[in-house]
């Protein structure tokens, strides 16, 4: 079997980073639009605490933090395969795996926000990456 191009692993991380610039995207035109709606000024938002107070809709701006959380593993995990120099099938098909079920929950958080869709695809996004993390460990021990 061909082996991968040395780079191959870090396109499911340079993806994660499309999909985060997507969210924010997402995030100001649904910021701006209700901001407008409501005629509140930039100012007032100056604190989460205020945003929090005086906008109906965090819908992106949750998912966008969230982006932040277990995905730091992740990324973390790619540069390490990534050093590691780790020709991996197994290892690349989690990773895009996880990418796509993070797209998912974005999608449903940032759209129709339906709870339990959203926490399956969380879910199962954090145990291909808890199974990334296995993987990675074992092919360290290995090396």
């Amino acid at each position: 079997m061909a082996s991968l191009p040395a780079t191959a692993i870090l396109w499911p991380a340079v993806a994660m980073a499309g999909l985060t610039f997507l969210v924010w995207i997402r995030l100001y035109h649904l910021r701006l639009g209700e901001m407008a709606r409501k005629r509140i000024d930039a100012q007032a938002l100056a604190s989460s605490a205020e945003a929090a107070r005086l906008l109906d809709d965090t819908r992106a701006s949750d998912n966008f933090r969230n982006l932040f959380e277990v995905p730091v593993l992740f990324y973390a995990g790619v540069l390490l395969a990534a050093q590691a120099g780790f020709d991996d099938r197994a290892l690349l098909a989690l990773a895009w795996l996880f990418v796509g079920l993070r797209a998912v929950h974005s999608a449903v958080q940032c759209t129709v926000n339906h709870v339990m869709t959203r926490f399956v695809a969380y879910a199962l996004a954090t145990l291909v990456l808890m199974a990334f993390w296995a993987r990675t460990a074992w092919l360290l021990w290995l090396a």
